[in-house]
């Protein structure tokens, strides 16, 4: 045997022996007529049809193994686009699956619930006024014994009065959804 086998090879490139069997089939190694590895001319040849940047990412390795500034910034603008890429398709399933909502209908919505409970309030009194003023009668004729009157309108301009207060000291609150 004048070369090494597929798994001196192995170790001899620091490769793995499927790698080897995959470089053998894709003829980047020279072999002898025997079948075995002539390893001078296998790394020479692997060297020559081997981008080396790609080798690098498959790696993992940081260190400027190709020689240029200008490959590394290639990979890294190259990583980032990849990374962005799958952060919108991730966004797009999130999307689809109803995990995200759109931000100007959300603040939309928002507005126009508060809005409701706003007008809902300021409405209350009118509705309430009378009632109250008939029970608050009760109540201080059963204790007192003696008639009283409490003009309904009154009662009404002092609950709109805390009412008013109310919603605006609320009314300060800011939701912020960003």
């Amino acid at each position: 045997m004048k070369g090494m086998s597929e798994r001196e090879y192995a170790a001899h490139a620091g490769m793995s022996r499927g790698a080897i069997q995959k470089a053998r089939a894709a003829s980047r190694l020279v072999v002898y007529g025997d079948g075995s590895i002539n390893a001078a001319a296998s790394d020479a040849r692997r060297g020559e049809m081997t981008d080396r940047d790609q080798q690098r990412r498959s790696t993992g390795v940081d260190s400027d193994v190709s020689g240029t500034a200008g490959s590394l910034s290639y990979l890294k603008a190259r990583t980032a686009l990849t990374v962005y890429q799958a952060q919108e398709r991730q966004l797009a399933i999130q999307k689809k699956k109803g995990l995200l909502i759109d931000r100007a209908r959300a603040e939309s919505l928002v507005f126009r619930l508060a809005r409701q409970e706003r007008d809902t309030w300021l409405t209350w009194p009118s509705r309430v006024a009378a009632l109250m003023a008939s029970n608050v009668v009760a109540e201080v004729e059963k204790q007192c014994g003696k008639p009283v009157v409490i003009d309904a309108s009154i009662m009404q301009r002092v609950l709109e009065t805390y009412v008013r207060e109310h919603l605006t000291s609320i009314g300060e609150l800011r939701v912020s959804l960003g």
